[in-house]
């Protein structure tokens, strides 16, 4: 990337990096609940005693582990709907900073769950924490998009994921006994998120808030100017956005209900295309690989399955910072293409290694390589753009509504695959991949045919392209539907 032609600048990069601490905490809180798993549920069952006088029965303690870790998506879902009450009324900048208090209130109640000697309090922290996480992924990108300009838009974005697989990854790393993952440390490890939502609060109140939202939403052109000012420390650009800002405007309306929303023939294409990208993102596979990696080691025979979990989340950094360099040279479309399709072939091939590991034990070390491969094809492009693709197909007025039905899609496809993903093994073996294998194709296909171009255009003009329209073009100002 050319930085000097971006305008990239001291303030920009401190504003983008201040609000992804908050993806940052909640990749930390989805990668540190595996490895500790045994020594937490000792603890519940432990406090289960010492009320009840005998041990807690098997199925009740399954039961409380796996409500532990799923309530966290739950709450997600239920926080994604306070998205556009808190972006429109306070603004982008401070709803991630009261958000933020969410984090903070739950990252409490978990560390403190031992000293208490309630398992109760435990989940009830990751309710809060769940509420914290529905929030922040929708908010992110509509600060952080708000906030870039045009040729670092889908970069700067794509920087949440980063954050998001870098927490999972250290997540990872602090959980492993010879860490924190101890019974002496296990709730100050769940208690580790409090550093990064705290140093946003000393960094992110100095940022500015969203031009887009001050002038847009609010009617507030000087705000605006200077916000746009700080940002961009270039006159000439600044003259130039807040032009395509009064575009956009006069052609925004003052505001959307959500019954609105859901009934405008502009936003029907939009909500299909959000609706596929990212149940077809989330029900790739790559949500079963990422929470059950260890188990599927196991069942390999490694004997260093935690650590090859490890390798997992190393690899899901490594491609987020690749899909980073690449989401505004090669686009979105071409990114999310080879994403869908490679993420296809990939369940095939598990399907295949899978059914084969009782007679061909050795091709154990083919199935690591395709599971690596996944997860790859998954954060290359499916998993960084689903997150925000809706904030670049839908106007003003309509993106907070649009981000939180992003944010609903995506944790209540993790919910629904951590409820179903073990009986639907039970029940189809190897053949669950298939599934997933159908899913990605769907998802390729209606990108393929659906989906134009957003890179290097204003949001006005991508607007402009389901603006009064039955339905969306197959081409667009750059790009034909193929993979160029």
């Amino acid at each position: 990337m050319a930085f000097e032609e971006s305008q990239l600048t001291a303030t920009l990069l401190t504003s983008v990096v201040a609000a992804v601490f908050g993806s940052l905490q909640i990749g930390y809180h989805t990668g540190n609940v595996n490895s500790p798993a045994r020594i937490i549920e000792e603890f519940f069952n432990s406090t289960w005693k010492s009320r009840k006088n005998e041990s807690m029965p098997d199925h009740s303690l399954t039961f409380l582990w796996s409500l532990s870790v799923s309530i966290k998506d739950f709450g997600a879902l239920l926080g994604s709907l306070g998205v556009k009450c808190l972006a429109d009324s306070y603004g982008r900048k401070n709803a991630i900073l009261i958000a933020n208090a969410l984090s903070i209130t739950g990252a409490c109640l978990m560390f403190s769950s031992k000293m208490a000697e309630s398992f109760e309090v435990l989940i009830v922290g990751r309710l809060v924490f769940g509420l914290f996480c529905g929030l922040v992924m929708s908010l992110n990108p509509l600060y952080i998009q708000g906030v870039s300009p045009i040729n670092l838009r889908g970069a700067f974005a794509t920087l949440n994921q980063v954050s998001f697989a870098s927490g999972i990854l250290l997540g990872m790393v602090v959980g492993l006994e010879t860490v924190l993952g101890t019974d002496k440390y296990w709730a100050l490890m769940l208690s580790l998120s409090l550093i990064p939502a705290l140093l946003q609060y000393m960094i992110l109140p100095f940022c500015p808030e969203s031009p887009r939202y001050l002038f847009i939403n609010r009617c507030k052109e000087k705000e605006a100017e200077a916000a746009l000012t700080r940002l961009r420390r270039n006159s000439e650009k600044v003259m130039q956005e807040m032009e395509e800002m009064r575009e956009e405007a006069s052609h925004s309306e003052a505001g959307i209900t959500v019954g609105e929303f859901f009934i405008k023939k502009r936003y029907r294409q939009p909500i299909i295309l959000v609706l596929i990208i990212n149940l077809g993102s989330q029900l790739s596979g790559f949500n079963a690989i990422i929470n059950y990696s260890t188990k599927m080691f196991v069942k390999a025979r490694f004997e260093e399955a935690t650590y090859l979990t490890l390798g997992v989340g190393a690899i899901n950094v490594a491609f987020t910072i690749v899909s980073f360099f690449l989401v505004e040279r090669a686009g979105r479309r071409k990114l999310l293409l080879t994403g869908f399709l490679s993420v296809s072939v990939c369940n095939l091939l598990m399907t295949i290694t899978d059914s084969m590991l009782d007679i061909a034990p050795d091709i154990r070390s083919i199935q690591v390589l395709v599971m690596f491969l996944l997860i790859a094809a998954y954060e290359l492009g499916p998993g960084p753009i689903s997150w925000f693709i809706a904030a670049e197909l839908f106007d003003q007025p309509a993106r907070p509504i649009a981000m939180a039905f992003t944010s609903m899609l995506n944790w209540g496809g993790k919910f629904l695959l951590a409820l179903l993903f073990p009986p639907l093994l039970k029940l189809c073996g190897a053949y669950v991949y298939l599934i997933f294998m159908f899913v990605a194709l769907i998802a390729f296909i209606y990108t393929m045919f659906r989906l134009p171009e957003t890179k290097g255009r204003t949001f006005d003009d991508i607007a402009a392209e389901f603006r009064g329209a039955e339905g969306i073009p197959l081409h667009n100002k750059t790009t034909f539907n193929t993979f160029s």
